[in-house]
């Protein structure tokens, strides 16, 4: 079926595919348990933005609304919301209990996000963290947390108590690099206390679009200048991400790691995000076909599935000119590009691009609340 499907094709050569999607039909209609059986779908990813589409966006929530406002009239409409959630990543995580099973708890994993606004807050992401988790009480559930300095601290602290963390708004390979530190340390720490480290799974979202993106225009700008580097959009953002895959693939061989791998451990896998094309110049699967490598995850947009499963190509790509990537890299500071400070505008511009869409979240199902209770 591989040589057909090249969803499939991509699960053979080590990368899984996750759904950058969820909204209550998706389980509801079928369409979810179909493409885990037709396609391999291996795991499910949410955010604020995706949320309020589907909450504020349709009517398909008005029903589950008026149910749990009639249970309890006095819920504030934050908690609202996350029963709402909770019920969705529930029966998304069921939907994926089979997968979870049958790949020893690597893949089948559903994430649901912390509140954006507690980004630079270490210990209220700790506390809503462990409260999401006891409220999904699924074991294939992943909290996504931001990888700001005060997420790494979080990062570290529920690794070592045990919970799955999906680490996103990753844009710098120095930032990846502290956020696998802070994995590493989360799972010594648990393992100095006797604890289990072999059912822990962790994915490092690491977006790749939206650096094409701003650095596209960078270079929009030196090409009016006279500057022969036409040759560079389109391929920095790759070159960024196969640059963090590099050190992955150093720490995973390193004794520190194998140490870590002899008690059970999982590496925490690069997880490609952002990966739906922006400029319609470029292939619509630019972001699929050019980061396909062993122990990565792919999450897609429903567009971006759809558009590889019908014409992508699927052949091993994330270790290829690993040496012109570095080079890319390496020549942005003769044109004038600092790469450090484009990835933290991206990282300021992605958190409260989420915080935005988390305020419409609750403005619009406060409208709705209105609205719905008679």
């Amino acid at each position: 079926m591989a040589a057909h499907n090249p969803l499939l094709r991509l699960r053979e050569l080590g990368q899984s595919v996750w759904y950058d999607y969820i909204r209550r039909d998706l389980m509801e209609s079928g369409e979810l348990d179909r493409l885990i059986r037709e396609d391999g779908l291996g795991g499910l990813t949410s955010n604020p933005a995706i949320f309020d589409k589907a909450i504020t966006g349709s009517d398909l929530y008005d029903d589950r609304i008026r149910q749990a406002l009639a249970g309890a009239p006095e819920r504030s409409t934050l908690d609202l919301f996350y029963h709402l959630a909770v019920e969705d990543l529930r029966a998304a995580a069921d939907a994926f209990a089979d997968t979870y099973q049958d790949t020893g708890g690597r893949d089948g994993f559903v994430s649901l996000e912390v509140s954006p606004e507690l980004a630079f807050d270490t210990e209220g992401t700790v506390s809503e963290a462990l409260e999401l988790v006891a409220r999904v009480d699924r074991p294939n559930l992943m909290i996504k947390v931001p990888g700001t300095l005060p997420g790494l601290r979080a990062v570290e602290t529920l690794t070592a108590r045990g919970v799955n963390v999906n680490v996103t708004l990753l844009f710098s390979v120095a930032r990846y690099e502290a956020v696998l530190e802070a994995y590493l340390k989360g799972l010594e720490t648990r393992l100095e206390q006797g604890q289990p480290v072999d059912r822990i799974a962790s994915v490092a979202s690491f977006f790749v679009s939206r650096v094409d993106t701003a650095l596209d225009q960078m270079l929009d700008e030196r090409i009016r200048e006279g500057r022969p580097v036409e040759h560079m959009r389109g391929r920095l953002a790759i070159a960024n991400a196969r640059l963090a895959y590099a050190h992955f693939t150093g720490i995973v061989r390193d004794a520190r790691w194998q140490r870590l791998a002899a008690a059970g451990a999982r590496p925490q896998r690069l997880l490609w995000a952002s990966t739906g094309t922006k400029d319609p110049a470029y292939s619509d699967v630019l972001y699929v076909e050019s980061l396909i490598g062993a122990d990565t995850v792919n999450t897609l947009p429903p567009a971006t599935y759809a558009a590889f499963k019908d014409h992508g190509h699927a052949e091993a790509s994330l270790e290829q000119d690993l040496e012109q990537a570095r080079a890319l890299i390496q020549g942005l500071p003769d044109l004038g590009i600092d790469l450090e400070s484009v990835t933290d505008r991206l990282e300021s511009e992605g958190i409260e691009a989420f915080a935005d869409a988390f305020r419409h979240l609750l403005e619009g199902l406060e409208a709705k609340r209105a609205r719905l209770t008679p």
